[in-house]
């Protein structure tokens, strides 16, 4: 079984994570689950062993049922939070380190299946959403930086400690 990229260090953890950028008629794609009450980038850690672009074609085929092509990286995001799944990482401090990768969308996709997350205890679905959406969507930077994408290659910083 592949090993996630996430190691203990002092009292929380550090995850490497990559993102898709899935864009189409003006909305992006999210994921959600029947646990959490937010929308999350469809993504996940990159395992030991593979490189970031493998990890986001590899995430987007398991969670989408599409194996897409990568376009290009668009943002690197530094991100301290707490995390909120129990016997996992529920009030450890996480800092996290992913890419967001633009990938190149076909006319007629729409996602297929459903995807499973948490060690397949939790079901995902895909969600198309436009950036005036009331929900709480993570990263929050899509709702702003995805309503004009640039061709350059952002750095953001989240920190929670600070809020």
């Amino acid at each position: 079984m592949p090993t996630n990229m996430t190691v203990p260090c002092a009292e929380g953890l550090i995850n490497l994570r990559v993102g898709a950028i899935i864009l189409k008629n003006g909305k992006f794609l999210m994921a959600g689950n029947d646990r959490d009450d937010y929308l999350y980038s469809v993504g996940g850690r990159i395992h030991f062993g593979e490189t970031a672009w493998e990890a986001i074609v590899r995430e987007v085929e398991e969670e989408t049922g599409h194996r897409l092509e990568v376009d290009r990286l668009g943002f690197v995001h530094e991100n301290y939070f707490y995390g909120d799944v129990p016997g996992v990482n529920a009030g450890k401090l996480v800092y996290e380190v992913s890419l967001y990768f633009y990938m190149k969308v076909p006319v007629n996709f729409e996602p297929v299946g459903e995807s499973r997350t948490d060690e397949g205890r939790v079901r995902e679905t895909m969600q198309w959403v436009s950036p005036d959406d009331p929900r709480t969507l993570y990263p929050a930077f899509y709702r702003t930086e995805l309503a004009r994408p640039e061709q350059t290659v952002k750095y953001l910083v989240t920190d929670e400690r600070k809020a």
